[in-house]
This record gives structure tokens, C-alpha cells and sequence, in this order.
């Protein structure tokens, strides 16, 4: 036999064979405890990092709802796009596939390639792609990139409703206009749905938890499309005539308080936006503020009114054309000496109108027109809606007292400036107003007495007649009562000489009023900037072609031509 190797026949002492054994049993305690842990107790952990590299949850898109006008015409649809979207690290393609692939994407291969690069589970490569090219690009049949449905944004109507529906970012969220107002009811609530995906990134079945979308709810503006397009038109061309810098137009309905129609210029069309700046973005009928100058002398007269300090045959001495108040001098263009307080509205008197706002109690003009909705915004709905400058009178010096009577040292919007006209043309109630449909009559706040309220739309009609300041504001066949403003604009901590606000404010038919028109024209040039000769002309072709279009009854002959506009019938003091 051979012999036995010593080293074979060693023995452990049976001490260190124990701590051995006792080591060996504890390594294997450790690692099946570390097992019972991870599929015990950090199943969810081990299931995701397992799911991670073949599941996906992809977003279902919902629909965003429709905006139409009152009349079901479509203003704002979502057409139905693809975008291309890459996992990364599934995304193995050659220098020859990337740029062929950045061909057909628009986008530089560098681009490309730092997004395939990215450590990111996804990344869009490009959005909103015509569907031929989303067919081209699936025939590559490139791992790890694949398609997704989403929806973009149209607008038929383009520059005409751009500052009305504003417009949506690529995410389909609303950010301007219309579309931001009501983002919460027209985006809906996206669904999503798990699928499972090859080596290749390709989804090659759906898995369980599939949520459907909620689609967006459709809107029903109050605005009428030919309305809309019609407003445009004619401010549009009163813009390019006068070399305006900007202009706004509303045209409101009375009876309900919808807005029919509201257009700006300079504007933008929202279905390309590679243009828009800043400036053609506002939207100035809501959110710009200007001193409304004369067209503010009916809310002083009223609030004379209805103090009981003068009736509409009160005459007010206007001589010798001018008026001293302090150091301060308040001037009429064309002395008049004696006139009713009917006239001083009719002629647009500074001094007559300072005059009687300086024989009322300050908390009374301030009453009226806080009333009426100026220092406070009037909450349509648009975003940025401006609530305007009304300086409380417990700070007003007889000065201030006085210019705010024609409407200097108080801001308005075009928007805030309509509404308040609503107390003439109704039994002296303030109309609220609202941007979705709405045909039952409005109920509003009363302000002044019917009386007031009749008396004051009588004199508005004297300002469109033979010897008023808007004899072009007449409407063939109706009764229209309105008021002309003129005002210096602001230019640091002065007026300017050469730079003016001309506005138009009126209703019609003035025996009872359906609509209310508010036209202003912002630094009319080449001559011509009294609000009677360049904005009362819009009101005019707007008022005329909507009563028409609405088939409102004429209340008035139709005379066979519009009067002949001398040149001190056309002008208002400034």
C-alpha cells in the first residue's frame, strides 16, 4: 500500500472546526435571507427594474374640445399629428440611418444625435410631423424609435379671431385668449396605456391597465363669425387709412351682454406664429388702458342728473371759451357762450362739462363712475384683463375734479369703456358681460334712474345730428346715439401735442338699443384725428351691416344720403 500524506491526516482542532461551521451557516442564513427579502418584501422593486427593460406606459392624448362661435361655425379644432419619440438606449442606428433620419425629421444630424445620446427612457425626436413623413419614417423600421398621436391646433378663421382664441404651445395647453381662459374645460384629461416592447423597441403587444382618455368639452362662444370678420374688416381698413399705429373695435349685445365680436390691430395669425411679436400679441380692447377724453362727458352729466343739480335744458355759461381753475386753464376750441346742458354734450363743451362736474360733490361723480365699472376689471373671462385708474376723491384736487369730467386723469380699456355704456342704452343698469352664449336677457345692477338713463341717450343723439361731433356715425334708417373722444396721449410726464386717442362710442336702435359699438383708433396720422372723422366712420359700416345682419327693425326714414360733415360739425374739444 502507499503511504498516506501526513497533510491528509491532519485534524482541526475542534474548536476552530466549530467557528468554521458556524461562519459557513451564517454566510448561508445571510444569503437566503437577502433572498426572502428581495422576493418578499421588494417584489415591487424587482417587478419595475424587470419591467424596465421590456414595458412602457405611453400617454393617450385627449382630444381638446372645439371652440365655435354662437352659430356652430368652428374657430379652434385639433387635427390629429405624429411625433417621433426614441428610447435611447434601444436606439442602435448607424451614421447612415441617423442622416437620413435627420433628412426626413428637418432637424441637423448633430441635434439628432445628441438626443439619441441622451441617458433619458424618452425623448422626442420631432413633433407634429405631417402624415407622409410619419409613414416614411416608419418604414425605416429603426429600433427604439417609434410614433405617437397627438393633435394640433387649428385656426380657420387665422388673424381675424387671433387675439379673441389666442392660441395653444406644442403640449396642446392654452396660452393666450380663449384657449388659456378655459384650458381646465377644453383640454380634457389624457389616458395611457402599458405595452410591451421587443429588443428592437418595437411595441409588440398591449399589456393589462389601459386608461381611455376624457376628451375636452367643446365651447360655445357668443361670438358671431360674420360679425367678426365684418368688425375686422373696417378697422382694419381705418388703420391703413389714417397710418394708425393700432386700433380695437367690440361690438356688444345689450339685451343679453355677449360679446359679439372683438378684434385688435396689429394682429398675428395663430396658425404660424414665426412672426408674432410682443406688440401684435395684445389683445389692447382688454388689456390696454387710455384716458377716454369727451367720451367719458355723459357719465358726468349723468351723475348731475341724477343729483338733481341740472336738467338736460339747464343752460351753462361756456364764455368767453375758456375756464380758470387755479393756475390751470381749461379751453373750448369753438366758443359757444350759452349753452343747454343737451348742447354741451352735443358741441363736446370742456367748459360747460368742467362746469358742472365742479358744482357736484366729489363722492357723487366718483359714485357714478366707480358704478359704472371703471378702476375695477370686468371679469369676461380674458386673461390680463385690466381694471383701469380711478383715483378715490377724497385725493382729488378741483383740478382733477374738473379735467375728469372729459376724461383726462382716468384710465379705461375699450372693453370696460362699451360696458359702461350699457347704463344708456337699458333703464340705467350696468349689463354684465360674457364671452360664451348666452340668449336669455341679461340681468344687470341698476346704476341710475330709467329717467337719467333715457335723458342722457337723448342727448347722445344730438351728437350725430346736424351740429353734433359725429354726423358720420349715422346708421341709413335707424336712430343712433353715441359720443365722440378725442384725448392727448400721455408722454412721460406730459401730453403730447402731436399724438391723440380717437374713439367712438354708440348704440343703436337708439329708440330701444340691441347693440353697443366701441371703436378706437390709437395715433391716427396724415391729418385727420378727431374721433368723429376717423372713428365715428367704423362705427357707422359696423353698426349698419351688423343691425342689418341680425335683422333688427329700422326705426328711423332712410334718407337717401348721409348729411355733409363741415369741418366744425366733425370737431370736439380736445
Amino acid at each position: 500500500m502507499r503511504p498516506v500524506n501526513p497533510a491528509l491526516s491532519l485534524r482541526l482542532p475542534i474548536g476552530r472546526a466549530r467557528v468554521l461551521l458556524a461562519l459557513m451557516v451564517l454566510a448561508f442564513l445571510a444569503v437566503a435571507a437577502r433572498a426572502l427579502y428581495l422576493q418578499g418584501v421588494r417584489t415591487e422593486f424587482l417587478q419595475q427594474e424587470g419591467e424596465s427593460r421590456y414595458a412602457r406606459v405611453l400617454e393617450l392624448p385627449a382630444h381638446r374640445g372645439v371652440i365655435a362661435d354662437r352659430n356652430g361655425e368652428p374657430l379652434a379644432i385639433s387635427t390629429a399629428m405624429e411625433s417621433v419619440w426614441a428610447t435611447p438606449a434601444l436606439a442602435k442606428i448607424d451614421r447612415a440611418q441617423r442622416a437620413r433620419l435627420a433628412t426626413l425629421l428637418g432637424v441637423s444630424e448633430g441635434e439628432l444625435k445628441q438626443r439619441l445620446d441622451s441617458e433619458r427612457d424618452f425623448v422626442y425626436l420631432k413633433r407634429h410631423l405631417p402624415p407622409e413623413v410619419a409613414e416614411r419614417v416608419v418604414q425605416m423600421r429603426l429600433p427604439g424609435i417609434s410614433l405617437k398621436r397627438e393633435y394640433r391646433r387649428y385656426y380657420p378663421a387665422g388673424e381675424v379671431t387671433g387675439h379673441l382664441i389666442g392660441f395653444t404651445d406644442l403640449d396642446d395647453r392654452g396660452q393666450e385668449g380663449v384657449e388659456l381662459a378655459y384650458q381646465a374645460r377644453l383640454a380634457g384629461k389624457a389616458g395611457s396605456r402599458r405595452v410591451i416592447q421587443d429588443r428592437l423597441g418595437r411595441v409588440v403587444e398591449d399589456a393589462e391597465g389601459r386608461r381611455p382618455p376624457v376628451e375636452g368639452q367643446d365651447i360655445h362662444l357668443s361670438i358671431d363669425s360674420r360679425l367678426q370678420y365684418m368688425a375686422y374688416r373696417e378697422l382694419k381698413a381705418a388703420v391703413i387709412k389714417h397710418a394708425a399705429r393700432a386700433g380695437g373695435i367690440v361690438v356688444l349685445d345689450v339685451k343679453t351682454g355677449e360679446l359679439l365680436a372683438l378684434a385688435n390691430l396689429p394682429t398675428y395669425n395663430p396658425n404660424n406664429r414665426t412672426t408674432l411679436t410682443a406688440d401684435s400679441a395684445r389683445n389692447r380692447v382688454v388689456t390696454d388702458l387710455f384716458e377716454p377724453g369727451s367720451t367719458l362727458k355723459p357719465f358726468t352729466v349723468a351723475a348731475a342728473l341724477e343729483a338733481h343739480m341740472v336738467k338736460p335744458e339747464t343752460t351753462v355759461q361756456t364764455s368767453p371759451g375758456y375756464l380758470m381753475v387755479g393756475s390751470a386753464r381749461i379751453s373750448d376750441a369753438h366758443p359757444a357762450g350759452m349753452l343747454t346742458v343737451s348742447q354741451v354734450i352735443q358741441r363736446s363743451s370742456n367748459v360747460g362739462v368742467a362746469k358742472i362736474a365742479l358744482s357736484l360733490p366729489k363722492e357723487q361723480l366718483w359714485g357714478v363712475l366707480s358704478a359704472v365699472g371703471f378702476g375695477v376689471a370686468p371679469h369676461v373671462g380674458f386673461p390680463g384683463e385690466a381694471g383701469g385708474r380711478l383715483r378715490d376723491y377724497q385725493r382729488w384736487r378741483p383740478i382733477e375734479q374738473a379735467t375728469l369730467a372729459y376724461g383726462h386723469g382716468i384710465s379705461v380699456s375699450l372693453l370696460q369703456l362699451a360696458r359702461a355704456y350699457s347704463i344708456f342704452a337699458t333703464d340705467g343698469s350696468l349689463q354684465p358681460v360674457t364671452l360664451l352664449k348666452h340668449e336669455e336677457p341679461a340681468s344687470g345692477v341698476r346704476v341710475l334712474s330709467s329717467g337719467t338713463a333715457h335723458a342722457v341717450r337723448s342727448m347722445l343723439e344730438t351728437v350725430v345730428q346736424p351740429g353734433g361731433t359725429a354726423v358720420r356715425a349715422q346708421v341709413p334708417g335707424y336712430r343712433v346715439a353715441g359720443k365722440t373722444g378725442t384725448a392727448h396721449k400721455l408722454q412721460g410726464a406730459s401730453y403730447a401735442g402731436d399724438r391723440y386717442v380717437s374713439s367712438f362710442v354708440g348704440m343703436a336702435p337708439a329708440s330701444d338699443p340691441r347693440l353697443i359699438v366701441a371703436v378706437m383708433i390709437d395715433e391716427p396720422h396724415k391729418g385727420e384725428y378727431y374721433g368723429g372723422i376717423v372713428a365715428a366712420p367704423v362705427f357707422s359700416a359696423v353698426m349698419a351691416e351688423a343691425l342689418r345682419m341680425l335683422r333688427v327693425a329700422p326705426d328711423a326714414p332712410i334718407t337717401p344720403s348721409m348729411p355733409v360733415v363741415g369741418p366744425a360739425e366733425a370737431k370736439e374739444e380736445v
